[in-house]
């Protein structure tokens, strides 16, 4: 090269910088070159249709160093330039690579903190193999969101997991990991329990049926919890009766061939429901264990998994409420202190914890039961002459009939669950007798385990950056995915009328409680199994006033709905292409179903089933009338529900619409040779026991 070329500038060491390196670009860096990171839609994005002020024009002759984190030489005072400061010599590579190695040594093999030169960071908090500069000093930020402060860069990018208590593999001792396990299962109460609060009733059975019922999914729950954190994705992740599986559970429930039963029909409907979660189990098991999983994933991002799970809390707006108002002053009571516990006192601390905010749903049931217990010891639902016991169609009495809605809803004596309930009871499998096959709402139940998948993949990916040094691999993914499928043929053997699957709500308890130790969890559900023994605790729970329970379900679903919303912080919110699909995706979730729940239905129709269960005895009435009862059956089942339709229309229009990588938010999975390179990562999700080097030819589970 010719001596009159200009000098090269040295390329930027590698990403972390070595320890014993001076040279640090100021904070304002960011500031003062104009950088501006595409991120969530923070940034202007010409390619999705963003309108964003556009910044003023440089010079040409600027030259900024992007590279470098450093500004032009700025003019001196009498227009000359000032003198360049020369920069620090650079090392040897053999002298960097050693500091490299050394760095990472110290971090457990770099899990999560260290970042090769040529990784940059994507919007969902991984890298990908774009080359980029030396990050500069981090600064504290305050994050006003409650429960997740960050550190955040210059470039605009969190540390994860730098809030959290305990972290995916500390160990604090026996009574940290007791105290926050009992707080982490506490504060998912509400999900864990209630939807056996709804079903059981649906199908006919009494208050026994319902403790026998809660009983069973304590101990389900407790079981294929502790398998999860053993064999499956190793996150701290409870597992439990989805709300994902409620609404299908509702169809198959209002079917038209269980309303002209007579007596009790709980056990009748709970076999169907069985062998119809069986069958689905077993083919989501099928999806993970095959490693078809992997090949879907890569149709499952962000926008995908945000109106699909935000549908799901959307769709139970004609049971919420309608419920709530059978005894409005007792349900409304529990509504605003959920709320005003969760938002108003949320800041709240005592002895560091936020109580409030935490035990929400629990103090919010504990507070309205009292007072629902003092307004019925006052005499406030009492009614001359009435009993409340008496079932209304042998009262003869007008003014009887007249308050009885208010007593059997109001009343809080009305239940005889606790009573009746034994001190000790054992779940077993087959306990309401063999399951029954029906190969059409079998299918209907495999369609809504792919969603309850999708589901599973943003909470394994959203979690994972909360406690873990790297997300999974697709592998670990499909693993995971392929144990709820067997913990789902648990479910259906034990009869807890719903699959056992990933609760959505694990993300926010994790966030908010700070704990993320997988022992915590772990501990937990040992205690659950145990608790799941003593009948009286299932008494207890159904004994809860039904008012009570829909107040309590309006909170979660709306929660569940935002939730399901937040996934779209890994894309970019702002872009026009994001938004149109989730929009429609969301809406059409919404007007769809209506339609087939609306078809054949006229004001003068004799309907059989209470209004608010109206929109899932579809199957009787939907538009599909081919002379294929099972298809016609499939098709209107399927159709009517949102979290169907909004899964099916968000993955075509985000597979199919163009769109950058940034600006979809794809999920950036770990690849399996960083995982097996990196201690961290494999510390984090390698199976226990030596049970992984049985499987070390299963490629596409690593």
């Amino acid at each position: 090269m010719a001596s009159s070329d200009p000098p090269k500038r040295p390329r930027p060491g590698p990403w972390p910088p070595a320890p014993e390196s001076t040279a640090m670009p100021p904070s304002s860096w960011a500031k003062r070159t104009g950088f501006r990171p595409k991120f969530s839609g923070e940034a202007n994005a010409p390619d999705s249709g963003q309108i964003a002020p556009q910044p003023k024009p440089r010079d040409p002759d600027s030259n900024l160093d992007l590279e470098s984190g450093r500004a032009p030489p700025a003019a001196a005072a009498n227009g000359g330039p000032e003198k360049e400061k020369t920069p620090p010599p650079r090392r040897k590579p053999a002298e960097e690579g050693q500091a490299v190695k050394k760095r990472r040594e110290s971090n457990g093999g770099g899990g999560g903190g260290g970042r090769k030169s040529s990784e940059a960071p994507t919007a969902n908090g991984q890298v990908t193999g774009e080359e980029v500069p030396p990050l500069p000093l981090r600064r504290p930020v305050r994050n006003d969101v409650d429960g997740l402060p960050q550190i955040v860069d210059d470039h605009g990018f969190g540390s994860r997991h730098s809030h959290m208590k305990y972290e995916l593999r500390d160990k604090p001792g026996l009574v940290p990991i007791g105290l926050y396990g009992f707080q982490h299962y506490l504060s998912m109460l509400g999900s864990l329990v209630l939807i056996p609060l709804v079903i059981v009733p649906a199908m006919g059975g009494n208050v026994e049926d319902t403790s026998n019922v809660v009983s069973t999914v304590l101990f389900v729950s407790g079981i294929t919890t502790l398998l999860h954190t053993w064999f499956g994705s190793r996150l701290p992740l409870i597992q439990g009766p989805s709300f994902v599986y409620l609404a299908p559970a509702l169809v198959i429930i209002n079917s038209p061939e269980f309303l002209g039963l007579n007596g009790n029909n709980f056990k009748h409907i709970m076999k169907e429901l069985q062998g119809a979660i069986i069958i689905s189990s077993a083919f989501q098991a099928f999806l993970g264990y095959s490693g078809l999983m992997t090949l879907i994933l890569r149709l499952i991002n962000p926008v995908v998994v945000a109106p699909t799970i935000a549908a799901v809390g959307l769709s139970f707006y004609s049971y919420g409420f309608p419920q709530v108002g059978t005894c409005l002053e007792i349900g409304a009571v529990q509504i605003l202190l959920v709320i005003i516990f969760s938002l108003y006192l949320r800041k709240i601390s005592v002895f560091g914890h936020r109580v409030f905010l935490i035990y929400a749903v629990p103090l919010g049931l504990a507070i309205t039961w009292a007072v629902a217990f003092l307004l019925t010891e006052a005499g406030a639902y009492s009614y001359k002459g009435c009993d409340p016991n008496v079932p209304a169609s042998n009262i003869i009495s007008d003014h009887c009939r007249k308050h009885i809605s208010t007593m059997k809803n109001c009343r809080i004596d009305t239940s005889q669950a606790l009573k009746s309930s034994p001190w000790f009871r054992f779940p077993y499998p087959l306990q309401w007798g063999t399951p029954v096959f029906q190969w059409k709402m079998a299918l209907l139940m495999c369609g809504v385990s792919l969603v309850s998948s999708v589901d599973s993949v943003g909470s394994y990916h959203a979690s994972s950056l909360l406690v873990a040094s790297r997300p999974p691999t697709p592998g670990i993914v499909s693993r995971g995915i392929g144990l709820e499928g067997l913990s789902g043929v648990l479910a259906g053997l034990w009869g807890t009328g719903t699959s056992s699957t990933t609760l959505t709500e694990n993300v926010h308890t994790i966030a908010v409680t700070k704990m993320g130790s997988r022992r915590a969890v772990e501990l937990g559900a040992c205690v659950l199994i145990i608790l799941s023994l003593v009948g009286k605790v299932g008494g207890f729970i159904a004994s809860i006033p039904g008012v009570i329970v829909a107040g309590l379900l309006c909170f979660m679903w709306a929660m569940l709905t935002a939730l399901g919303l937040s996934n779209l912080r890994y894309s970019e919110a702002g872009s026009s292409r994001n938004i149109i699909i989730v929009g429609l995706s969301l809406f059409f979730s919404l007007s769809i179903p209506a339609y087939f729940q609306q078809y054949g239905i006229s004001p003068s129709t004799n309907v059989s089933v209470p209004s608010y269960f109206q929109p899932y005895a579809v199957a009787s009435h939907g538009p599909f009338r081919t002379k294929y009862g099972g298809l016609n059956y499939v098709m209107n089942t399927l159709l009517s529900l949102n979290m169907v339709v909004a899964f099916l229309i968000a993955v075509i229009l985000d597979n199919t619409v163009p769109g950058t990588r940034q600006e979809r938010g794809v999920y950036v999975w770990s690849e399996p040779e960083a995982a097996r390179r990196e201690p961290a990562v494999a510390k984090d999700y390698e199976l226990p026991f030596r049970v992984g080097r049985l499987f070390r030819w299963v490629k596409w589970l690593i």
